[in-house]
């Protein structure tokens, strides 16, 4: 059979902005401009506030009571519910996690969907994104402590953020480029698969030991797993193999 049925073949076209990360800069932009809306001018139980709520990433079993996205008082949470798998990282906690996971979504995703085509990339995203969230609630537990106005309490906590696809892109980068350099601040250059290792490491330092704490650590570590799993399949690593296997 000739190599051209059995083999992927990418696009030859470079765009600097590709539709899948195109479309995900917008969704995650509007959706916090939607949290901002919610919490500045709108009560905490509005339409809107219980709509972005529901969007947040709870686990099962988890307390009644616990922190909402758009208010910074404790209520009643929404519970989990199987489309958070997703949602949950169309909504950051701050202006600086939207930056710095859109900015790395960019930077490291652009030659990835370029080289893939979009279809692929969006499906190995949004892989990455639920295995991240169901490798969060795997290993963290359903209520956490918080110190409230009446003494410690077990509350639910909500995941946000896109940061588990992020991480599968940026493991999806050090695979395909290992060598090119990568600019610490601009400055220090290291090669991609230095700085992936590295990520992944200090990833599953902070995991085991809980020193960084309110960051899902778990989450990234599951984005990136469940990405090398993907491309390993991809690429016919595993015993179950695709129908046409991609090269590069």
């Amino acid at each position: 059979m000739p190599r051209s049925q059995t083999s992927y073949r990418p696009p030859t076209r470079f765009s600097v902005m590709p539709p899948v990360i195109k479309n995900l800069l917008i969704l995650n932009g509007l959706l916090f401009f939607a949290q901002f809306v919610a919490s500045s001018t709108l009560s905490s139980s509005s339409l809107l506030a219980t709509v972005l709520n529901h969007l947040a990433l709870y686990a099962p079993g988890a307390p009644e009571q616990g922190a909402v996205v758009v208010s910074t008082q404790l209520g009643t949470v929404p519970g989990f519910w199987p489309w958070q798998l997703v949602s949950y990282s169309f909504l950051h906690g701050s202006m600086g996690h939207l930056f710095f996971n859109m900015f790395a979504l960019w930077m490291f995703g652009v030659q990835i969907e370029n080289r893939w085509g979009s279809q692929r990339f969006g499906t190995f995203y949004f892989a990455c994104v639920v295995g991240a969230a169901l490798t969060h609630l795997a290993f963290v537990p359903a209520a956490q402590t918080l110190s409230t106005s009446q003494g410690l309490a077990s509350v639910a906590v909500p995941t946000v953020g896109a940061s588990g696809g992020v991480y599968g892109i940026l493991l999806a980068f050090g695979m395909m480029f290992p060598n090119q350099p990568i600019y610490l601040w601009f400055l220090f250059p290291i090669k991609a698969k230095w700085l992936v290792i590295g990520f992944g490491a200090l990833e599953l330092y902070s995991a085991v030991t809980g020193t960084n704490a309110g960051v899902a650590n778990f989450a990234h570590l599951g984005g990136m797993v469940v990405g090398f799993l993907l491309i390993q399949y991809w690429r016919g690593k595993l015993p179950v193999t695709p129908d046409r296997v991609m090269r590069w």
